[in-house]
């Protein structure tokens, strides 16, 4: 088959799945006899993706494998399709999330001894409703506590292939460029309110619900890289 067959062929299909697609799966659509090699598959993906630049689509690689998407940069403008609000997360919320990202697998006490208050059920509830996080194992201590790690979905989300591509500590931005960038703000936030925070209200969607770590005690430094860490998540997708 030729190689422009091939690529429209793969286009076509990459549109209609909804759904990221590896190179074998995009290889079992072609019948028998015209079955192409996956270098021609991920050939017709590289030239797809030279087309896309530029544009206002884009051709990406994520953690499920490959998928046609509106390209980041048009978001300002494809967001007016509709009148809903994009979904805001709590910074409790985010700041579990994060810890989850960076230093699975964790464990609920420790994300609790990080951040200095308790985790609420709702918040766990809620990462694991949205496919985000989920148990990986347990702990081989008394009571044996699960352990939480993030998922392909989490990945895919954020437009991550994997856990390598989440931004380094060093390359977080400013918490208050974070903040103002999202129109999101604490003022005069304080321990009590993050206790409250944790307690119920904030731990829903504001719009009407939601590598391996080490495993080195929890430290004040921890604490802030953690936070600053959650506030980055939210710009990732």
């Amino acid at each position: 088959m030729q190689a422009e067959k091939i690529k429209a062929v793969v286009e076509s299909v990459l549109m209609a799945s909804g759904k990221p697609l590896t190179p074998s799966q995009l290889q079992a659509v072609f019948g028998e006899g015209e079955q192409p090699g996956l270098d021609d598959i991920r050939q017709a993906i590289a030239t797809l993706q030279d087309d896309y630049a530029g544009r206002g689509i884009e051709l990406v690689e994520v953690a499920s494998g490959f998928r046609i998407q509106v390209a980041q940069s048009m978001e300002p403008w494809v967001s007016r399709l509709t009148e809903e609000k994009p979904a805001r997360y709590s910074r409790a919320l985010l700041e579990t999330l994060a810890l989850v990202a960076y230093r699975q697998p964790i464990t609920r006490g420790e994300i609790e001894d990080i951040r200095g208050v308790s985790v609420s059920s709702s918040i766990m509830k809620t990462l694991q409703e949205r496919e985000w996080v989920r148990v990986v194992g347990h702990r081989d201590v008394p009571g044996r506590p699960a352990m939480y790690g993030t998922t392909r979905q989490f990945l895919d989300y954020f437009n991550l292939k994997g856990l390598d591509d989440l931004p380094t500590l060093m390359e977080l931005r400013d918490i208050d460029t974070i903040n103002a960038e999202l129109e999101l703000s604490w003022p005069g936030e304080t321990a009590a309110t993050a206790a409250g925070d944790e307690a119920g209200e904030a731990d829903e969607l504001d719009a009407g619900g939601a590598g391996e770590a080490d495993a080195q005690d929890p430290s004040e430094a921890a604490t802030q890289r953690s936070i600053e860490a959650a506030d980055n998540v939210e710009t990732l997708h």
